[in-house]
């Protein structure tokens, strides 16, 4: 074994550890109704708008769909249907939101980690990503812990919530058509769409990644980019066996993979951090 979970917990108290939270994060919420894969996602909006069987499960081509042939505002509508509920904070998303980490990366539309860092004290930041069809030149926006749209991220923002893909809260921003993945992909090897604190507070540290596959290759596009410039080392809870590409992406970032379930992981790291948060 190449890590312990009690060496990783004190790297997060610390702050140099940077928890980057997926979709499945959502499983640990014993109320969650709101999707929580692409798959779920996709279904959701295609029951709700008719498009060509072929694409009905891809996401990103149902989105874009739904965009051409009815309207921008119909697939933001949709999403902010889809996610309008906030499941409950697991006791993982909150013992995460009150350890000593200075920046969080979630990359999924529910407001599930927001509203466990709203249940901690002190202010933080959130900067989510933007789509170019209705924010043409603006790569990000940011919002205070209490909504309010701020006009500039401050190099030293403090405690930041960076939600590449957008999210429900407060302003129904999403990343999810095809042209909306496009836009950033044009640049994100430059590093444009990736605000400055981010790319200043990775320098150097671990990431863990809970709740997330690199099955796909938009996840690994984004990971990989967010990772750069970061530490050598990192962590990913897979309990499935890696795809080959997945298995390959792990070796080229040197991310150790956990086997075992993000349940099982929780259960180990909650009350390995200090304080251990319950409501």
């Amino acid at each position: 074994m190449t890590y312990s979970v009690e060496s990783i917990a004190r790297s997060l108290a610390t702050g140099a550890v940077i928890p980057y939270l997926g979709p499945d994060m959502l499983s640990l919420c014993g109320d969650a109704t709101v999707p929580g894969t692409p798959l779920a996602l996709a279904e959701a909006m295609t029951a709700r708008v008719s498009v060509p069987h072929k694409i009905r499960k891809r996401l990103t081509q149902a989105a874009q769909f739904i965009e051409n042939f009815k309207h921008r505002k119909s697939v933001v509508h949709l999403m902010n249907e889809a996610f309008a509920t906030v499941p409950t904070p697991s006791a993982l998303h909150l013992a995460l939101a009150a350890s000593g980490a200075g920046l969080w990366v979630d990359t999924w539309y529910d407001d599930t980690f927001a509203a466990a860092l709203a249940l901690t004290p002190g202010n933080w930041v959130q900067v989510q990503g933007l789509s170019q069809s209705e924010h043409f030149g603006h790569w990000t926006g940011v919002y205070a812990s209490d909504g309010t749209a701020v006009a500039e991220l401050a190099s030293d923002p403090g405690r930041l919530l960076y939600k590449p893909l957008g999210s429900h809260s407060p302003a129904g921003n999403y990343l999810v058509s095809d042209s909306d993945y496009v836009e950033v992909l044009t640049e994100i090897d430059i590093q444009t769409p990736i605000p400055a604190a981010v790319q200043a507070w990775r320098s150097g540290r671990n990431f863990l990644f809970l709740g997330c596959r690199f099955d796909d290759q938009l996840t690994r596009c984004f990971a990989r980019q967010i990772m750069k410039r970061s530490s050598d080392r990192h962590w990913a809870v897979l309990p499935n066996e890696p795809t080959r590409m997945e298995a390959r992406f792990l070796q080229e970032q040197n991310i150790t993979r956990m086997a075992m379930p993000l349940a099982e992981f929780a259960n180990l790291l909650v009350p390995a951090l200090q304080p251990v948060v319950t409501i």
